[in-house]
């Protein structure tokens, strides 16, 4: 039986999402996740279904012949060594282009965002992909273990690598100096902390991450673009206070949420993905980034 999304109850999705930020152990999630393996949906199946298919969801290719996309390194400020990034140009550039750091979920590089660091620089930026796992040998090669390793560094010393990153990019010689941040999830979050952190940041997209602590909110200068999913419950909960942050502030602000789409609506290589939310999502977010970045 060839599973589709709307086989699953919506239980389900909670569950990965509870299990994916590291709510509960694997096992536990497996006792739980059996309990919707029913008639013909087996556990094996439910399980395949529901984690990432990174062979099939790639939409712009490693090798694609219109950028040029190589790993470079920078030095680590508080984790030691050096952090692994992906740095994309396009080839056709004939001047020097904005910059967006792209910043990735609680798992490490992961080819999905890779993909989306070249699908950045496809639209007229120099986009730069940091692995934040670097310091422990970067993502493993599949997300269960790349959570697993993200768990052992500190989310301070972290978001200490990805300003880093900023830098980098912001001086890199086929920049213009105006860099701005897209993150998902826990990206999300480093995506509003760089907005905290950093008062000449261009523009920030965080895509369902946590928000910052309402003093820290009050430091904002970058406009920002924030982008939920009207199901993410967990994440939500946080926007009501940050809203009014914001607003108090007279920090420029847009909000949407995405009817009937969870956490990780715009991650393509699971079924929690919702090609219409994507789609306009990142359509919003290029105009956002042509307007603050470009203009």
């Amino acid at each position: 039986m060839e599973l589709k999304k709307e086989d699953i109850s919506q239980e389900v999705f909670d569950l990965y999402d509870d299990y994916a930020h590291n709510k509960m152990d694997r096992k536990e999630f497996l006792q739980k996740l059996s309990l919707y393996a029913v008639g013909a949906i087996t556990l094996p199946a439910l399980l395949s279904f529901i984690s990432p298919n990174y062979i099939d969801s790639i939409l712009v290719d490693a090798n694609d012949p219109r950028l040029n996309s190589e790993f470079i390194t920078y030095d680590s400020p508080k984790g030691g060594g050096e952090i692994k990034a992906l740095l994309s140009i396009p080839k056709d550039a004939k001047n020097k282009l904005p910059g967006i750091i792209v910043v990735h979920e609680n798992r490490g590089l992961n080819p999905y965002i890779e993909d989306v660091g070249r699908r950045a620089a496809l639209e007229s930026f120099i986009t730069l992909a940091p692995d934040a796992l670097s310091p422990l040998g970067g993502y493993p090669g599949n997300d269960d273990e790349g959570r697993s390793m993200q768990r052992k560094r500190n989310q301070k010393e972290m978001l200490e690598d990805f300003i880093a990153a900023y830098d980098y990019l912001k001086n890199h010689k086929d920049c213009t100096g105006n860099v701005g941040v897209v993150g998902f999830c826990f990206g999300g979050w480093i995506s509003n902390m760089m907005a905290v952190r950093i008062p000449e940041l261009g523009a920030a997209v965080p895509y369902y991450g946590r928000q910052p602590e309402s003093e820290d909110a009050a430091k904002i200068k970058a406009p920002l673009l924030l982008q939920y999913g009207e199901l993410d419950k967990r994440v939500n909960e946080g926007w009501p206070d940050f809203e009014t942050v914001l607003k108090e502030n007279n920090i420029e602000h847009t909000a949407h949420f995405y009817p009937n789409v969870n956490h990780g609506f715009h991650n393509n290589t699971t079924p929690r993905f919702d090609k219409a939310a994507a789609d306009l999502s990142w359509k919003r977010t290029i105009t956002f980034f042509n307007k603050h970045l470009k203009e």
